[in-house]
């Protein structure tokens, strides 16, 4: 079905104009990219050497000599420098002279040789945070104290910093740049996360004798109700025993906010008043997290104590719930500045300044993000009477354009990539190759990888280009006649369906996630086993997820599924789709609710997301399939109150 994934190997179309023929060595062209990459993963460090010295005018020629060196720098011995510095100078500027930069300043990191690494560091394009920790470390220990006020002054952001920190992190506080309170800071971050056993090593970071013990800490963030039950009466004589129970509170309020509060109310009296109020301020964002009515009184409680950006986001999601219009109004309008010119807050400022009677600020509000064609650009505009239109054609790509994108050696180099089904690398160079480029650059590129039938590529590279337009290359309908006819037999929305399979897998076919989800509509083998029961397919097993009508079959039957198990609504079934229809049921409200207040204050970061963007491209797709103005607000309607006692 797909072209450019065809098993047939097409050395010879990829061969570039001129160049030394091969020179040793049976396999040549694809066979011999295909041999090195299977030498690479088998570690057959003989067959790699043979067919990295192989030189031959192919397009991926470059790839066994960067496997065979990164081969190399896995190895305990001295890596040569002068075959890494040949290989950089050979492919400067492309994506595999970045990728071998970034893995030989590991190696330099590794063996601790910070005058090197100096040297090649500054020509690395696109540091990740492993690497720019590293450069920081480089630059104290060659005596740049420059990087520790660099690291002083973003304390507060590496909270999640890669293990490559340590020594920056340490040698800042140290220096007496960060203060002991700033550390402090940073463990209640970690504690307060998905991962709060960094806190742990962050102890290591307060002065000698106001730590308290790994052990102690440990079992307080693993069993805090028992340990909170278990306080000595003597806690709060040291700073280290106070935030042990503020540790152990926080853990506690992620999983019962009323058994947090109760606990708190036992020892609140032997609390400074900061503390206290970091309690509440804890308790009152994941008491709205789990929507408890609670919340709004927590977050007063906390008074003006410093807030994070989640915290202060989860406190306008609280009002939102409450339909408190001022107190929404308020909430947005107390957040710092960057934060206020969000679309979410520009619009729901909006709102609130409707539903309290300013009509002209509202409106001043609502224009500034209308022309946005995302889920907030689209109910703002919806705001001041404007649905979603059909969007006009994009004006033709000069042929010139494309011609330049498929002259591009990145490009080109991912195409042969494509070919060969190696993803990830080709994933890679596609990225390299359109980065840093000219809107009509990027389009040219999108029409190539549309061409190709490269139908993430086409998607992402056209909005890349210019998310206000393009609306033919981002919203593709490939395999329209696989899917319309089961949408169709399911009595679903096709704009809909369309829209989900967008967000879900990009049209890629063998599309896969990180958790098993397989296919253009990401079905997960339990799913599709369930499904399969449902609809009476004999013969289940996981391997037809692999087929793309089996896919969309149990795909689309799911859909219809949970539709009619989520009150026939697609903002419910949409939330199911991604995080189970328990799930959606359960975020429901005793009253009833806007679609859109649902869809803002849903907890979960992932969903909360792929339900704005699922809605909005189905308005999309609906106003270009049906050629007439569509409504997100009809769309998101009202969600009914959840049925009592459930």
């Amino acid at each position: 079905m797909r072209k450019a994934l065809r098993a047939t190997l097409f050395a010879a179309a990829i061969l570039l104009p001129g160049g030394a023929f091969a020179q040793a060595g049976s396999e040549t062209g694809a066979d011999r990219i295909v041999a090195a990459r299977e030498a690479l993963r088998k570690g057959d460090r003989d067959t790699l050497e043979r067919l990295a010295a192989v030189r031959e005018p192919h397009v991926l020629d470059a790839y066994p000599r960067y496997w065979l060196l990164t081969n190399i720098l896995a190895r305990s011995e001295p890596p040569p420098a002068h075959l890494l510095e040949t290989f950089l100078a050979e492919e400067d500027g492309s994506n595999l002279g970045e990728r071998l930069r970034a893995d030989w300043l590991r190696r330099l990191a590794k063996d601790g040789d910070w005058a090197a690494f100096m040297r090649l560091y500054p020509g690395l394009k696109t540091p990740d945070g492993e690497l720019r920790c590293a450069a920081w470390t480089a630059r104290i220990l060659t005596g740049d104290r420059g990087a520790l006020d660099e690291v002083a002054q973003q304390w507060a952001g590496l909270t999640d910093a890669h293990p490559a920190c340590e020594l920056a992190l340490r040698s800042a506080v140290g220096n007496g740049l960060v203060s002991e309170d700033q550390v402090w800071q940073r463990i209640r971050r970690q504690v307060d996360s998905r991962n709060p056993g960094a806190a742990l090593a962050s102890l290591t970071l307060l002065p000698p004798g106001s730590a308290p013990g790994r052990a102690e800490l440990d079992q307080a963030i693993r069993s805090p109700a028992p340990w909170l039950d278990r306080l000595p009466a003597n806690f709060a004589v040291t700073r280290a025993g106070r935030e042990l129970a503020l540790a152990a509170l926080v853990r506690l309020a992620r999983e019962d906010v009323p058994a947090a509060q109760l606990r708190l109310l036992r020892i609140q009296d032997r609390l400074g008043a900061e503390e206290r109020n970091y309690a509440n301020l804890v308790m009152a964002m994941h008491a709205a997290i789990d929507r408890l009515p609670e919340a709004r009184a927590l977050y007063a409680a906390a008074g003006d104590i410093e807030t994070t950006p989640l915290q202060r986001a989860w406190r306008v999601r609280a009002n939102l719930r409450a339909q408190d219009w001022r107190a929404v109004r308020s909430s947005i309008e107390g957040l710092p500045a960057d934060e206020r010119e969000q679309p979410e807050w520009i619009y729901w400022l909006g709102r609130a300044h409707a539903a309290t009677g300013n009509r002209d600020a509202a409106d001043s509000l609502f224009v500034r993000i209308a022309a946005e064609p995302h889920f907030y650009g689209m109910l703002a505009a919806e705001e001041l009477g404007q649905p979603f239109m059909p969007p006009p054609a994009t004006a033709p790509l000069p042929r010139a354009k494309l011609e330049e994108a498929e002259r591009d050696p990145s490009l080109r180099r991912a195409l042969a990539l494509y070919q060969l089904d190696m993803r990830t690398e080709a994933i890679r160079e596609w990225v390299w190759g359109v980065r840093e480029r000219d809107e009509q650059f990027r389009l040219g590129a999108a029409h190539l990888a549309l061409r190709h039938e490269l139908y993430d590529r086409a998607i992402n590279t056209a909005e890349l280009a210019n998310p206000r337009s393009n609306f033919e290359l981002r919203f593709l309908t490939p395999y329209r006649e696989l899917i319309e006819p089961q949408v169709r037999a399911q009595g679903l929305d096709l704009g809909w369906v369309y829209g989900l399979m967008r967000q879900e897998s990009r049209f890629v076919i063998p599309a896969r996630s990180s958790v098993g989800a397989r296919g253009l509509m990401q079905v997960m083998p339990a799913t599709g086993k369930w499904v399969a029961n449902k609809i009476g397919y004999a013969g289940y097993h996981p391997g037809l997820l692999e087929d793309p009508n089996t896919n969309v079959l149990f795909g689309t039957s799911y859909m219809r599924l949970i539709m009619d198990d989520l009150d026939a609504h697609p903002v419910l079934a949409s939330a199911g789709y991604n995080a189970g229809p328990g799930r959606a049921r359960r975020w429901r409200d005793v009253q009833a609710l806007e679609g859109a207040i649902y869809t803002e204050t849903i907890p979960f970061d992932e969903t909360r997301d792929y339900v704005k963007k699922v809605l909005a491209n189905a308005v999309i797709y609906s106003a270009m399939l049906d050629k007439r103005p569509q409504s997100l607000k009809a769309r998101l309607g009202t969600i009914a109150p959840s049925p009592l006692g459930e």
